[in-house]
């Protein structure tokens, strides 16, 4: 199974984005250097990994290279998926040579044979396939390996190395293939890489090359970096007009569960109809203005403070939330480097509702594990600050999540993708239903931009409820035994007596409530996604 030679496109066209800055300019500057995103390709080897064909692995290496850039390493991925991806070259920008120059970008002094495969093997595409690692001069970093289907060593301007203090260091990930070969008898792992220093002060550039090596030599020590943004200033992030066109072209719409009864609502409608400020040691709760400027600002989550639902009548009414006055809370911030935007929507809901065990095919409902008050959950758009393309999705899912490639999402409406909250009270993100989902959805038409921090101080108005720092609900311990009985009546015996032993050895304390902290407070919202 050979790869076709299609790259994958959205399903329709970008828009022109408004005019300014350095986003969406096909170039960034990272400093001396200047890179441009390649996302053509020539195949070079392959291997297929299965018995019947239909599984495989391809290298590439980069076409349609502007004037004055270089390559700096080879691309690979799994023929499983649309070909999808890319790699960054590089060009010199410095013009101002003192007398301890030295350039950004320097041949190779050689290259040293990491891996070959069996030529004489049915399960190539094409003759034989030979990994090289280029050999850096003194002070310079290899960024990526080099394949050919030829023994000679490759040309030495077919790559370059990076100036050491140009670079920053990455990490495996996601590994691509295992393969072995016949001829070396030595296996081959490859993986996908990205920087290290991620996140949104990181300056870590991923340039999309891929890791190589044997079983006998340890990934926790690369021989390949990733480059570093030392533009202080991020031009290629997008401006406030340009933010405002990325969330209108590529605005998800969220669809909820058909038994979802727990909705979201906007923040201010959450304080106006009745939450209230608890202190600790004061049984007598505060209620809270519409934008939350009497709630405590800055600090850490002491447990000083927490809010509550109001104790009246209304009480249950109020958890099913408000879908007509809900809104999505953008977070616009820098990822790897400042190449890509994270466009991070936050969603609120008034009420979390308990979870439901899954045994099997059974699913069954609990009364209280997993209820609490309050709940933030979130989605991301990445965007590539080259192009203005959105590149994957990620999908929170409570303490986790994943990053979705474009291939795999589902478009409703031109560049717009589905975002399906499931399981029923659950409120986590998927990019596909399980189920039939009703027509309920929350769409881009209601959305707030936050916090965009790169822009500076005053561009961006943070709300004053962005800066609570406690807990959203407050933290409750009950006893557990009667739902845990409950739960082992219902299960066949077959399973019954070991799902006892497990959930007898589970302390009490993981079935009490405890309200979520706000965005703010979460890893993410300085950090990258988990993946």
């Amino acid at each position: 199974m050979q790869p076709g030679s299609d790259y994958f496109s959205l399903p329709h066209p970008i828009p022109q984005w408004p005019q300014g800055s350095g986003f969406a300019t096909s170039r960034i500057n990272l400093g001396e250097l200047e890179v441009c995103q390649i996302t053509k390709f020539e195949f070079i080897w392959g291997c297929n990994l299965s018995m019947d064909g239909k599984h495989g692995v391809s290298f590439y290496k980069p076409i349609s290279i502007p004037d004055g850039f270089f390559c700096l390493g080879h691309y690979c991925q799994s023929n499983e998926k649309p070909l999808r991806g890319f790699v960054l070259v590089a060009r010199e920008v410095n013009t101002q040579h003192n007398s301890d120059y030295k350039p950004a970008l320097l041949n190779p002094v050689d290259y040293s044979l990491v891996w070959i495969s069996d030529d004489s093997s049915d399960e190539n595409f094409d003759t034989c396939g030979y990994f090289w690692l280029p050999q850096p001069p003194e002070g310079y970093k290899a960024l990526g390996f080099v394949v050919t289907n030829k023994s000679e060593k490759p040309n030495l301007e077919e790559v370059k190395c990076v100036r050491s203090d140009l670079t920053d260091t990455c990490e495996p990930y996601r590994p691509i293939v295992d393969t072995y070969s016949n001829f070396s008898k030595v296996p081959l792992r490859v993986y996908n890489t990205r920087p290290l220093h991620r996140g949104m002060y990181g300056r870590g550039v991923s340039v999309g090359t891929f890791y190589c090596s044997d079983y006998w030599n340890s990934v926790d020590e690369l021989n390949i970096v990733c480059l570093k943004n030392l533009d202080t200033n991020l031009h290629a992030m997008p401006n406030m007009d340009q933010i405002h066109a990325l969330v209108r072209h590529y605005g998800p719409t969220i669809f909820f569960h058909p038994d979802e009864i727990y909705l979201p609502s906007s923040v201010s409608w959450f304080f106006r109809n009745g939450a209230l400020l608890y202190k600790k040691g004061n049984s007598v709760g505060e209620a809270i203005d519409a934008e939350g400027s009497n709630l405590p600002s800055g600090g850490t989550n002491d447990g000083t403070y927490w809010i509550d639902l109001p104790c009246d009548s209304g009480r249950e009414n109020f958890k099913r939330g408000n879908l007509e006055s809900a809104k999505l809370y953008v977070h616009v911030k820098p990822a790897l480097g400042g190449t890509f935007t994270d466009i991070v929507m936050w969603v609120f809901c008034p009420f979390n509702g308990p979870g439901t065990l899954k045994v099997g095919m059974m699913n069954i409902a609990l009364s209280k594990v997993g209820q609490h008050v309050g709940d933030w959950e979130h989605f991301t758009l990445r965007i590539s600050n080259f192009t203005g393309e959105l590149w994957s999705v990620y999908f929170s899912q409570h303490s986790g999540g994943e990053w979705v490639e474009v291939y795999d999402l589902e478009f409703i409406e031109g560049n717009k993708a589905a975002v399906y909250s499931s399981p029923r009270n659950g409120h986590a993100s998927f990019p596909h239903p399980e189920i039939t989902f009703r027509v309920l959805e929350l769409g881009i038409e209601q959305y707030e931009i936050i916090a965009a921090e790169y822009l500076g101080d005053g561009v961006v108005i943070e709300p004053c409820w962005l800066q609570y720092m406690r807990e959203w609900g407050p933290t409750i311990v009950y006893d557990s035994r009667t739902e845990l009985d409950r739960i082992i009546r219902v299960l066949p015996p077959m399973v019954r007596y070991s799902m006892e032993n497990i959930l007898n050895k589970l302390p009490l304390e993981l079935y009490g409530e405890e309200g979520p902290t706000g965005p703010k407070e979460k890893n993410n919202w300085i950090g990258d996604e988990r993946w």
